[in-house]
């Protein structure tokens, strides 16, 4: 792979992350449409994504860091009734991490087969967006508040994360529409998404680990530099999407479900074809 191939690719990672269009997908399905020479099958690949989602944790954990400081306060405080709302909402987190924690570490082999399956990953990619146009006419006009999520539906929301262990299949977007459908809002369901996904990223990155122990080209020049880009556009990228699931008129996920049904028919076509 070369330095502006790794690049491009950090890009791609900093916006799909995070944009409800799949990160996964955009990786297996993008060197197959530029035909570039990279094994997805090889060991190094993803100890190489590992690098690039480290960098978009880091970029999460900077941009939410008052979230966490005050997750931090109220768990050791735990007596302290003012920061009741804030441990209901960290405990909720938690809650939702662990479906995608215990589903990824049981079928982590056969999902791992889709990662060289980019005509897979372009059909799921069409699904994904079926999957945001019907989400956004289920969200309920008035939802509920953050703090009032419930220890059932904070593992609903949970398992629906697990969709994203597909590629083609956005974690954000499956997050944000099991919070609609567990009555938050556009804002409440994107900032619940981004803080759960802090433990999933670092989860996946620390179950790399041991590859990228192994892989020292995994700590090339090259990867760091795509490590960097990826957490500079990944902060770009929430910082966006944060504001943009504000706005309270706006059919938030209409423009993603409508890119990804197109990008992955594209797709789909275009590596159907023969060559």
């Amino acid at each position: 792979m070369t330095g502006l191939q790794a690049i491009i690719l950090a890009i791609i990672q900093g916006i799909t992350e995070l944009f409800p269009i799949s990160s996964l997908g955009h990786a297996v399905i993008l060197p197959a449409l530029l035909g570039w020479k990279v094994n997805e099958n090889a060991e190094g690949f993803l100890p190489f994504l590992a690098v690039m989602h480290l960098g978009t944790a880091i970029a999460l954990l900077a941009y939410f860091w008052r979230d966490w400081l005050s997750f931090a306060g109220s768990v050791t405080k735990f007596r302290d009734p003012a920061g009741e709302a804030d441990r209901r909402i960290f405990w909720r987190v938690v809650a939702a991490t662990i479906p995608a924690v215990i589903i990824g570490f049981v079928f982590e082999k056969k999902l791992k087969a889709g990662f060289g399956a980019p005509v897979l990953a372009s059909a799921f990619l069409v699904v994904n967006g079926v999957m945001l146009f019907v989400a956004e006419r289920l969200k309920r006009a008035q939802g509920r508040r953050l703090d009032q999520l419930s220890w059932g539906q904070a593992v609903i929301i949970g398992l629906w994360q697990c969709l994203a262990l597909i590629p083609g299949m956005s974690r954000s977007g499956a997050t944000m529409a099991g919070g609609y459908i567990c009555g938050l809002n556009h804002e409440d369901s994107a900032r619940f998404s981004f803080l759960t996904a802090t433990p999933i990223i670092l989860g996946a990155v620390a179950l790399e680990a041991p590859k990228l122990i192994k892989h020292h080209s995994a700590f090339s020049s090259t990867a760091i530099l795509a490590g960097v880009v990826a957490g500079l556009t990944a902060f770009a990228s929430v910082w966006l999407l944060m504001r943009w699931f504000k706005r309270p008129e706006v059919k938030g996920f209409d423009p993603f479900a409508i890119y990804c049904v197109l990008a992955g028919a594209g797709s789909f076509a275009w590596l159907l074809l023969p060559k």
